[in-house]
């Protein structure tokens, strides 16, 4: 399926590994410009390598935290036009709640919430003189069904579906979509150390430690795995292409079914 995605400029934040990347890399084998975003420089020139070496597609790279606002700003200054921003920018840990300080509500709201509300207000502007474009919140079933483990964390995925919905209401009747993406348990890096990490302390394999915690700890899961990055990501593609035109305002679930709902 061509997604149309040819002479669209794409920013993805937090997009050097993990979900971030198949995304950002995605983008780019669909046709788009892809600006690679993440903290390092090391990191980014080495995600940028691989997306271009695979695509022959235009990929820049952007070294920057974009949870500051100063780095925010100057991204939108470098990359004036971009028509289509996934943000997918967030930090996780869990953490039990009477140990979790006012400080990390704080820097969790900034990094997963604010950043993305940031970098929307900055390119809003540009995508309504266009009369098109794409904002994509990259939140999560832990939005709707609160880990207990680390409630700071489902706080965050939930403010993200607020603003998505509320800004999506706010561009109603232009070009524009703003939407939400709510991956379930997925192999991301940090997944993935964590798994590597339980196993190690077990004297477990990686594949007893992934079937014991959808037996314990997400037993309502339908696909009972860990989805891939790239099943997240072939979502985010069609609903930040000309393709989903009539689909804004939603959050759209890519959770394995560990949502007990039918909506």
């Amino acid at each position: 399926m061509d997604l149309q995605l040819n002479g669209k400029l794409a920013l993805v934040s937090g997009s050097t590994a993990g979900i971030g990347y198949a995304i950002a890399h995605t983008l780019s084998r669909e046709g788009a410009a892809v600006i690679v975003n993440g903290r390092t420089q090391a990191g980014v020139d080495a995600a940028v390598e691989r997306i271009r070496a695979d695509t022959r597609g235009t990929v820049h790279g952007l070294a920057a935290d974009l949870s500051q606002a100063e780095a925010a700003q100057e991204a939108v200054r470098r990359f004036p036009g971009i028509d289509i921003l996934i943000n997918n920018l967030g930090i996780f840990e869990a953490k039990a709640f009477e140990d979790i300080p006012d400080e990390d509500w704080q820097r969790f709201f900034d990094v997963n919430v604010l950043s993305g509300v940031r970098l929307a207000r900055l390119v809003l502007p540009a995508m309504k003189r266009a009369n098109w474009g794409r904002i994509v919140f990259i939140s999560s079933e832990s939005g709707v069904q609160i880990p207990t483990e680390m409630i700071h964390y489902g706080m965050t995925k939930t403010a993200q579906l607020a603003v998505s919905r509320g800004l999506a209401e706010s561009v109603a009747g232009t070009g524009i979509t703003v939407n939400s993406v709510l991956p379930g348990p997925t192999s991301s890096r940090g997944v993935g150390d964590f798994v590597e990490g339980l196993a190690r302390s077990s004297g477990k394999s990686a594949e007893q430690v992934e079937t014991e915690f959808f037996q314990s700890v997400r037993p309502s899961s339908l696909i009972r795995r860990f989805a891939t990055p790239q099943e997240v990501a072939s979502l985010v593609a069609y609903v930040a292409s000309p393709l989903a035109s009539a689909t804004t305002g939603a959050a759209l679930r890519v959770d394995g079914g560990v949502v007990r709902s039918a909506f």
